[in-house]
């Protein structure tokens, strides 16, 4: 098993987000530069993230969590491919008001071997979009 610093490189790599470590765990950051948003008329950075945490070291696995950001027309696509993927889709919501174009964040989890995990978002990503 790789140190956690290059599992969380690789994890990053895979969701194709950039690695960091916040409050102890791995947290990869997807930027949605394309998505041009506002609130309250201003410009607002749409991200995503996915982390993982408490990994056991026998096993490999890890909690595996995510709060991803979509358009209204990207939500059913990501509910429908993540779901088939095994994860766990825990809330769906809007998180802001005055917001433009309407951003939806949808939250999920999982108990998985964090490289697995990041390949079946990366999946659901990319049939969402």
């Amino acid at each position: 098993m790789p140190n956690n610093g290059s599992l969380c490189e690789q994890f990053a790599r895979i969701i194709g987000g950039q690695p960091g470590f916040a409050g102890g765990k791995c947290v990869a950051t997807i930027n949605r530069k394309q998505i041009r948003a506002t609130i309250l008329g201003k410009r607002f950075r749409v991200t995503s993230s996915f982390s993982f945490e408490s990994l056991n070291e026998k096993t490999g696995r890890a909690l595996c969590l995510g709060r991803a950001a979509f358009l209204e027309k990207e939500v059913n696509k990501f509910i429908r491919a993540i779901r088939n993927e095994g994860i766990k889709v825990t809330s769906v919501r809007n998180e802001w008001l005055f917001d433009r174009p309407r951003l939806i964040y949808i939250n999920i989890e999982a108990v998985d071997r964090p490289l697995v995990f990041a390949r079946k978002v990366r999946r659901a990503l990319d049939a969402a979009r």
